[in-house]
């Protein structure tokens, strides 16, 4: 006998139904109720009526029942209830659901499209495995079903090892899942054997055999036979008035005969009726049918003996097999967790074991609900120590239910636009288009309230020191509601999920949520509602730890007001001692002051607009409710008198302490606005920084670069002008080495010629920055300064000149020539030798 069986902290496959109350498991395989129901690590008790009834009350069924919708398999739906339903796990065993989920969610944003499971008939292959078992022969379609699930599995391991050639770290992302794929076995052989045998619509193929193929052949051969014989026959009936039908009745061909009409053939009567004709076998058709029956009998032994070897392939790897069935359907469950979380905006929660101190050290920088404190101006800070921490955090029902009617809302808008223009298409009244125009504006205003009326996050920071939070405020202001946010909350992070808030979110690990809301009256037990509250309530003491969340609505509601705030202080003082983490709400004032004798206590308030009498459903920390009746009163428009005779009766005393609890409501939404605005400036300034920083390294990074780039423009050009001297240098060297020395004429012939060479070399020579050096060996012939009426030579002009002013600190000189005045250099005329 093969059975399924999961890890210490799961269901089993085959008994997911039974963990739900008033649910059947009739639907179950027989054999599901030996299997034993594993719930939490071994020897530890049953789950107690309290938890149950806990469970019940925060609705945690639904969350199951959400939660499993995102399972892509029949049984992957069933045993992600019956986990999440399993909430007695250890602290470990949710850290591990925790990394699963994390790996899921990095499995589906690397773009993994094989974690979609709704290709997998579980249901099928789980029959497949047990028809294997018992040595009966497999459907060819629960061979088809066991193929699907060989290939996704064989598709999933391709994907991850894509995966990591293109990046060795998402091997460890993606853990623990990764070693549940990868060491999964694939079983490649009945895999191939099914796609030889089998066709997609489950049947078996004709070239699984050739004696399947042969019979096939010769079926079909003499179906042809006998449709020909019957048409035959029908056309050649003479009585035009009988109406006649080739039908096949139990695997014989006949003919149908409506009734009190007579045929001209023989044949025997297999059926008859009155006004549903007459089934007739022709004569003539018995032989043919006769060997039809029977090429049919071997085709079926065909059939049979394809099958019977495939299930012998399945029975010699259905180990292999199970063992695939079990981790896809673990699969499943742990992405139905990754894609609930990731359609709600969930937040991975990091989960801390709780301990006698309490809390969890948590700075406030960190945890700013804006997050936008500069981790630099905090970073001297001290710590704060958080119990619980979920910025704006959502009951998860109420989320679901705000998306489903905004996902119908446009369902409906998109159905009306599309039927909108079929219609005008059709219709030309411009009346009845005008109308359908009006109510398809209708439904998209509907759409926009809907995205205008979200619902509304409630942020929940308890200290460490805090060991029962007193919530108090006006009815349908969401005290309730605020109660089971933190007990699904907890519930979701304990289970594998994440939970719906803003990150991040700290919360503790908690053995046991135990809940008395609502109205507990019980008939049956004679009990009223108060004396049902108080029954639950003894429960629930009498169970709950230094590691439980107990979460009351109402307390001390239901009986005299004294008495009743009497017996809620003292509970709530008790439960202080008792367990981690108490909430509550009342209406009662006298706990409000529980805070000032003990430094458990905490207030909170659910807050209330008194300009629109509503309630806003934001809760205030640290301050207690007020009584807003007189005022809400007042606003209503009952008489004066009756007013103040009310506020009279009420006494001055509470109501200045109305009055102080006003204030500090004032002082304390200033101080928000404040320290909103702290953090606003706070976060500009940090941009600012990072701005201006990144401008002063632009600017330094292209100072260097622009001065590199000039060196190395300076330094090429001096190296080409180095180089062109050597070289003319070398030139001038070489000519004087070649001729002799000059006398006279030649003497003045060749100084023109290393005049001339100088001249033509200097034009090709960067003139910037090059300075000829005073120990350069061309010798030049000095000059002499000529005075004012010596006559000079000009070589340019050939001609001579007289004198007419000479500036020797510019080294020019004025001369006339004719009746052509001229300024020269001096380099460029050549005095009277004496």
């Amino acid at each position: 006998m093969f059975l399924f069986s999961l890890d210490s902290r799961s269901v089993p496959i085959f008994a997911t139904a039974v963990a739900f109350p008033d649910r059947r498991a009739s639907h179950l395989h027989p054999r599901a109720s030996l299997l034993p129901i594993q719930v939490g690590s071994a020897g530890r008790p049953p789950k107690s009526a309290a938890i149950s009834d806990s469970l019940r009350l925060l609705e945690w069924d639904k969350v199951c029942d959400s939660v499993s919708s995102f399972a892509g398999t029949a049984l992957g739906r069933e045993a992600t209830k019956a986990q999440l339903w399993s909430v007695d796990v250890s602290y470990e065993e949710s850290k591990k659901l925790l990394d699963e989920t994390s790996a899921a969610i990095e499995l589906i944003k690397y773009g993994a499209g094989g974690m979609d499971f709704a290709c997998i008939d579980t249901n099928l292959v789980k029959s497949a495995i047990h028809r294997a078992s018992r040595g009966s022969l497999l459907d060819g379609r629960e061979a088809i079903a066991v193929l699907s699930l060989i290939l996704f599995a064989e598709n999933l391991q391709i994907t991850l090892k894509t995966a990591v050639k293109e990046n060795a770290n998402w091997y460890n992302r993606f853990m623990p899942l990764s070693e549940m794929i990868m060491d999964v076995a694939i079983s490649r052989s009945f895999a191939k054997l099914v796609q030889q045998v089998i066709d997609e619509d489950g049947s078996v193929k004709d070239s699984a055999s050739p004696e399947l193929k042969r019979s096939r052949d010769q079926v079909r051969a003499l179906e042809r036979k006998l449709y020909q014989l019957l048409v035959e026959l029908i056309r050649n009936n003479d009585n035009e008035e009988s109406t006649l039908e080739v039908c096949v009745v139990n695997g014989r061909c006949c003919l149908k005969v409506m009734a009190d009409q007579l045929t001209t053939f023989n044949g025997l009567l297999l059926s008859s009726g009155s006004g549903v004709g007459s089934i007739i076998e022709p004569i003539v058709a018995v032989p043919l049918n006769d060997e039809f029956q029977q090429a049919r009998v071997l085709v079926a032994r065909a059939e049979e003996d394809v099958l019977s070897r495939l299930t012998d392939k399945m029975l010699a790897e259905l180990d292999d097999i199970q063992n695939l069935l079990h981790t896809i359907i673990r699969l499943d469950v742990i992405t139905a967790r990754a894609k609930y979380s990731v359609a709600y905006n969930g937040a991975f929660p990091d989960l801390y074991l709780p301990s006698d101190k309490g809390g969890v050290s948590i700075t406030e920088s960190n945890f700013s609900p804006n997050e936008t404190f500069s981790k630099v101006s905090l970073s001297h800070r001290p710590p704060r120590e958080w119990k619980l921490y979920m910025p704006k955090a959502y009951h998860p029902l109420l989320l679901q239910q705000h998306h489903d009617y905004l996902r119908r809302a446009k369902k409906d808008v998109a159905n009306a636009t599309a039927e909108i223009r079929r219609r005008k298409l059709q219709v030309k009244n411009i009346t009845k288009e005008d109308e359908i125009d009006s109510h398809l504006a209708s439904m998209k205003l509907q759409v926009i309230e809907l995205e205008k009326n979200h619902p509304i996050p409630v942020d929940f920071m308890i200290s460490a020191k805090t060991g029962v939070l007193v919530i108090t405020g006006p009815n349908t202001g969401g005290k309730t509601i605020s109660l089971k946010t933190v007990g699904l909350a907890s519930l979701m992070a304990k289970t594998g999920l994440y939970v719906i808030a803003s990150e991040p979110v700290k919360i503790s690990w908690f053995d046991a949520i135990f809940a008395d809301i609502g109205d507990e009256q019980s008939l049956t037990q004679s009990l009223s509602t108060f004396s049902g509250h108080l029954k639950q309530i003894g429960v629930i003491r009498s169970q709950s730890t230094r590691k439980s969340l107990v979460l009351l609505d109402e307390v001390g509601a239901g009986t005299n007001p004294l008495e009743g705030a009497a017996l809620g202080m003292s509970l709530l003082e008790s439960f202080a001692e008792t367990s981690f983490l108490t909430i509550a709400t009342t209406h009662h004032g006298e706990l409000k002051a529980l805070k000032y004798s003990n430094n458990a206590f905490e207030n909170a308030c659910v807050e209330f607009d008194e300009e629109s009498l509503k309630p806003t459903y934001k809760i205030l920390w640290g301050i207690p409710g007020r009584s807003n009746a007189v005022n809400i009163a007042e606003r209503l428009g009952l008489p004066i008198d009756v007013l103040d005779r009310a506020r009279k009766l009420h006494g001055t005393a509470r109501a200045e302490i109305n009055e102080v609890i006003v204030d500090m409501e004032r002082f304390k939404h200033n101080f928000q606005q404040h320290l909103q605005e702290a953090q606003h400036y706070l976060m500009l300034s940090r941009k600012l920084q990072e701005s201006l920083f990144m401008a002063k390294q632009k600017v330094a990074d292209h100072v260097a670069i622009q001065e590199k780039r000039k060196v190395k423009v300076i330094s090429e050009n001096a190296a080409t002008a180095r180089s062109i001297l050597r070289k003319k240098l070398h030139e001038v060297r070489e000519f004087a080495m070649t001729e002799k020395t000059p006398e006279n004429g030649e003497a003045e012939s060749s100084r023109h010629s290393i005049e001339n060479v100088k001249q033509s070399s200097l034009p090709t020579i960067p003139t910037e920055r090059i300075r000829l050096s005073d120990t350069t060996l061309v010798h030049e012939k000095k000059i002499k300064i000529p005075s004012i009426g010596d006559a000079v030579h000009v070589p340019s002009l050939g001609k001579h000149a007289i004198v007419l002013k000479v500036e020797a600190s510019k080294k020019e000189i004025l001369v006339q020539t004719s009746n052509i005045k001229l300024r020269l250099k001096l380099g460029d005329i050549e005095t009277q030798q004496v």
